[in-house]
């Protein structure tokens, strides 16, 4: 089983690496120095985001509150400072509190209430959105504060900042995940809750844990974003909902809780981000982008339904099969035996 987990993650990168092969076939300039450094950042935001839902769905979830979460994030790390450089680490606390406090308030109603996700986070997602609305009036009038956007707009070596912190939080939670034992007892609760409430574990702690982390991730990816555009849309989050779910899939994390990775959906984030950088210079529409999101999304969920042993049977020769109810004799392996003839009948 381990194995084959192993495997599932690990195509992932098999894909990107053949997407990176081909995108300069099929367009040029697909991985020019310049698109990539536009096509980075994105995908650091993205990725930040997607190690959220990857949580939530490890737990047997699915957060639909990432556009209310994202764009709160995206506002309050604007409005709270009003431009003032001095403000900048208030404005990163609250959007901390909020998106731990959105997180927190969805897994209490999961697991202590018993709401079906998919209601909590989608009623979550709208108070969220009306919050913004009533803290902006309906629209930004600041812009980020300039140590911020110089912050979020830094390279490390030629490499956008952004898309390096995504990298080290990808790291770090992966190594929690695996070398320690409340990252084991997680992936066990997401598994089994049942099994593991009976053997003892804190069930409703790791679940709520995972919907707070989701929300501090998805609040902090809008904050990243914000600070990278400056004066970002109030929809900003709107365009993230999708391809967090898409990117987890992707990763190969079971859609039913248990065992995942964030590396995997790392892996996922830079497919889908590189496809975007793709499709856009090929000069696809961002409705048929969209299109493309979603069959991909399906698509991944229908080839883990298919049964992996049937398709390996395809085409190899069948094996001859005993007609049921027949027997077969073995063939004599003594010698020939002689009748009597007191045995033979007289006429």
């Amino acid at each position: 089983m381990a194995g084959r987990a192993g495997a599932s993650f690990a195509a992932i990168w098999v894909v990107t690496a053949l997407l990176f092969v081909i995108s300069p076939i099929a367009a040029d300039g697909a991985l020019s120095t310049s698109s990539l450094n536009a096509m980075l950042p994105f995908a650091g935001v993205l990725a930040i985001a997607a190690i959220g839902q990857t949580l939530v769905i490890q737990q047997g979830g699915l957060d639909l509150s990432v556009p209310g979460t994202f764009s709160l994030g995206v506002v309050l790390v604007v409005v709270v400072p009003g431009g003032e450089s001095s403000h900048l680490i208030l404005g990163l606390l609250v959007v901390a509190a909020a998106g731990l406090g959105a997180g927190l308030l969805n897994g209490l109603a999961v697991s202590r209430f018993g709401i079906t996700p998919l209601v909590v986070t989608l009623g979550m997602n709208g108070v969220l959105l009306g919050v913004q609305q009533e803290v902006t009036g309906g629209t930004i009038n600041h812009t980020a504060t300039d140590n911020w956007s110089s912050f979020v707009g830094h390279k490390l070596l030629g490499v956008p900042l952004v898309a390096v912190i995504a990298a080290v939080a990808a790291v770090v939670v992966a190594m929690l995940m695996r070398r320690t034992v409340a990252g084991r007892e997680f992936e066990l609760v997401g598994a089994g809750p049942r099994t593991a409430a009976a053997a003892g574990l804190p069930v409703a702690r790791y679940q709520i844990a995972s919907y707070a982390l989701a929300g501090l991730c998805y609040a902090l990816a809008g904050a990243l974003l914000a600070g990278f555009l400056g004066r970002p849309q109030l929809d900003a989050g709107n365009d993230y909902l999708l391809p967090t779910i898409a990117a987890v899939v992707l990763g190969g994390t079971a859609l039913g809780g248990g065992r995942g990775s964030v590396i995997a959906t790392a892996g996922g984030v830079l497919f889908l981000a590189q496809l975007d950088q793709l499709l856009q210079v090929l000069g696809v529409s961002q409705a048929i982008q969209n299109v493309i999101q979603g069959a991909i999304v399906a698509l991944s969920m229908g080839l883990r339904n298919v049964p992996m042993s049937a398709l390996r049977r395809i085409g190899s020769p069948p094996r001859a099969e005993r007609p049921r109810g027949s027997t077969a004799e073995a063939p004599p392996t003594g010698p020939p035996t002689t009748v009597s003839s007191t045995h033979v009948p007289t006429l």
